[in-house]
């Protein structure tokens, strides 16, 4: 049945049955995500939204952490399946599994010794800094299980098992939106509240995935007398996974670079720009969503060899991304202020989200572009140009701009300097596309 969907099916049938699960699971994480938002914002404490938003970055991180193991192990067992080394499949799985459990212990002991100058860094102020310490606390705490749920989550859907994959993201979601109001008001948790229902959800998803590998799967086994640590393996999966991380990382860096330039202009603003963000997250995880449910598809026919059927996968995924940036940017528009004014009453901040809405969804159309060509790149080894194009968007590109643009505009130039980026990350991804795997493509056609 892989085979029959990777090798032969049409393009348009293949990609869909691959990437929609995919795109469910993270529809059903953006409603927790509004959830969450929502309930918080219900408090009518703008400091406390402020903390949990300047905790955001770290998130992110662990999606960082996460999908090292994750899209690098995918990427690694898809084109291994292409080239049929089932056995030498199971072996990378098992090493992914065990080493983002190492380095989750690891990172939780090394988060919560350096609690205090982290939570400088990210911008907690007098008045954030005991939300801001609650929310961080739980969550580091729960971090391993964050980070290990991101392996399963891609490694299923190289096997082809994406229904699995949404079904356990969904399980951990749900979860975590019936204990959110439990845990924030029945309760009295508050921000500390918010943390312990996502980690309890994600130990919920992490729990069906165990079950769910060790009951039928083919390929992915979590046997420990399998885990054998070894350069090889962890430099090929490295080669990958680091340069996909860079991803969610320079997102961390973005939101941290974001609430850093709006200080001057006051906690309000950033806990306006934290629930803006939350918003533009239907958009964004979509897109992530459709881009990297073609992800195995394009492994695997690069692993085959199939040159002409990647060639349409790639033009496809562009249509659909691209497409769908499209209608968000223009639907989302539309409603953003009666989106905005269901999380605040303040009819001045309501239309200064709007405003941070409309802006930061600008660039929509592009970034799904851009993530077709950052997942091919991951799907046929190409490290360095995933690496690249990763780190451009919230990065390389974007901390110059925001410079830039809040010097000569000052907020005004802080809300615009996401789209700024997006163009002119665009332009470098389609450089950086026509000069190494459009030429490699080319040459196997002739």
């Amino acid at each position: 049945m892989q085979n029959e969907l990777f090798e032969k099916a049409p393009i348009p049938k293949a990609y869909m049955k691959m990437a929609m699960p995919v795109v469910m699971g993270m529809i059903v994480t953006l409603v927790y995500n509004l959830v969450d938002t929502y309930f918080i914002a219900l408090t009518g404490n703008t400091d406390l939204i402020a903390g949990i938003s300047i905790c955001a970055p770290l998130f992110t991180l662990l999606l960082a952490i996460g999908d090292i193991f994750g899209i690098g192990g995918s990427s690694v067992i898809s084109r291994l399946l292409g080239a049929k080394k089932e056995d030498e499949a199971k072996k990378k799985s098992t090493f992914c599994f065990y080493t983002a459990i190492i380095t989750g212990i690891i990172f939780t002991v090394l988060m919560l010794i350096f609690k205090g100058s982290i939570l400088s860094i990210l911008g907690a102020t007098e008045q954030t800094y005991i939300y801001a310490e609650q929310y961080y606390r739980w969550l580091i705490l729960g971090s391993t299980f964050v980070i290990f749920s991101l392996v399963p989550t891609n490694l299923l859907r190289a096997e082809g098992a994406s229904l699995a994959s949404m079904i356990g993201s969904i399980i951990g979601t749900v979860i975590n939106i019936i204990l959110d109001p439990i845990f924030i008001f029945t309760l009295g948790f508050g921000a500390a509240g918010a943390a312990m229902a996502t980690i309890i959800g994600y130990i919920s998803t992490c729990t069906f995935f165990i079950v769910y590998i060790l009951k039928k799967s083919r390929i992915l086994s979590l046997s420990l007398r399998g885990f054998k640590p070894e350069f090889r393996s962890l430099s090929e999966i490295l080669v990958i996974g680091l340069p996909s991380s860079i991803s969610n990382l320079m997102q961390t860096i973005g939101i941290t670079l974001t609430n850093r330039f709006l200080m001057p202009y006051g906690n309000d603003n950033i806990a306006v720009m934290g629930i803006v963000l939350k918003i533009v997250n239907i958009a964004l995880l979509v897109l992530v969503g459709l881009a990297f449910g073609g992800q195995p598809i394009m492994g695997y026919n690069y692993g085959a060899k199939n040159m002409a059927r990647l060639k349409k996968t790639l033009r496809f995924g562009i249509a659909v991304t691209g497409g769908s940036g499209l209608f968000f940017t223009i639907i989302l528009s539309l409603l953003a202020h009666p989106i905005v004014s269901r999380f605040l009453s303040d009819e001045g901040l309501i239309s200064l989200g709007a405003k941070m809405l409309r802006m930061q969804l600008l660039g929509m159309p592009l970034v799904g572009v851009c993530l077709i060509f950052i997942c091919s790149f991951q799907s046929t080894g190409k490290a360095l140009s995933a690496f690249v194009l990763s780190a451009c968007r919230q990065g390389i590109v974007y901390l110059p701009v925001i410079i830039i643009a809040s010097t000569m505009l000052g907020l005004n130039g802080v809300i615009s300097a996401q789209v700024i980026s997006d163009i002119v990350t665009t332009i470098i991804a389609f450089f950086i596309f026509r000069n190494s795997l459009y030429k490699e493509i080319k040459a196997y056609s002739k």
